[in-house]
């Protein structure tokens, strides 16, 4: 419980680096999307919900989600009724993940944050009382005038995969481009000490966050091409991770792109 608690004290932190003003937010484009959410809800039987970051509440659910689970609408109480359903062990990964999700898209620039959606394998007590597995999908709905992460959106469907004996499983997937990586990149130690990039490495993992390409990072730091690719694969050993993707997640992690 007390590591549950200093998550989601995490989490909130995190959420209040966004500054938003609330004057600016025009919540006729949620409206606009709700026809849609909702046939999308009848047709394919989903559970889909929108959280509203601004307001850090649920401003949309749509009315399948007990049905999905076999509970009577009735017994349905409250926004966290559904959250107490979810297995303890696989409630505490998935704030892990929810907070590491915010600090991979918070070090985007906006236009990339609408690439990446999260998906997530986690168990869920049904209306018999039994677990069963559920798959569900976050991504990005809206972002505000300033590029801020505004709304998400959440569908829910039952697992093909009927394990309820294995945890959570996660996966990020980039749907401009179909590549998927390992979601939260895990932290790799060494004799107990964290990798270490130098102050050049950093600045070239920096723009490559920024989705500069080689040529591009080469002009700005007046270096070769050949260099920076260079500093490309040292990166990656260094963090000992697959592309540059997971490098920008774990190096955020670590407090090498602040």
């Amino acid at each position: 419980m007390e590591q549950l608690s200093t998550l989601l004290g995490e989490y909130n932190q995190i959420l209040s680096t966004q500054e938003f003003v609330g004057e600016d937010l025009d919540y006729t484009i949620l409206e606009g999307h709700l026809p849609f959410l909702e046939q999308l809800a009848q047709i394919g039987k989903s559970s889909i919900s929108v959280y509203d970051l601004f307001k850090r509440e649920h401003v949309y659910k749509s009315p399948t989600f007990h049905l999905m689970l076999g509970y009577d609408i009735e017994s349905v109480e409250g926004d966290l009724f559904f959250d107490q359903k979810i297995h303890p062990e696989d409630f505490v990964a998935l704030v892990r993940n929810g907070i590491e999700l915010m600090r991979f898209c918070f070090d985007l620039s906006p236009d990339k944050r609408m690439e990446y959606k999260l998906v997530n394998e986690y168990r869920m007590e049904n209306g018999a009382g039994e677990y069963v597995r559920v798959i569900e999908q976050h991504q990005a709905l809206e972002l505000d005038k300033n590029g801020n992460l505004w709304l998400a959106l959440s569908l829910v469907d039952i697992s093909p995969d009927r394990d309820v004996s294995a945890g959570i499983k996660s996966r990020l997937v980039n749907f401009k481009t179909g590549e998927i990586f390992h979601f939260p990149v895990e932290e790799r130690r060494e004799n107990g000490e964290a990798p270490k990039l130098s102050s050049r490495e950093q600045e070239v993992l920096s723009l490559i966050r920024d989705g500069l390409i080689s040529k591009e990072i080469a002009d700005r730091l007046y270096i070769s091409v050949h260099t920076v690719n260079t500093h490309r694969q040292r990166i990656l050993e260094k963090l000992e991770v697959n592309n540059s993707h997971e490098a920008i997640a774990y190096a955020s992690r670590l407090g090498f792109l602040e």
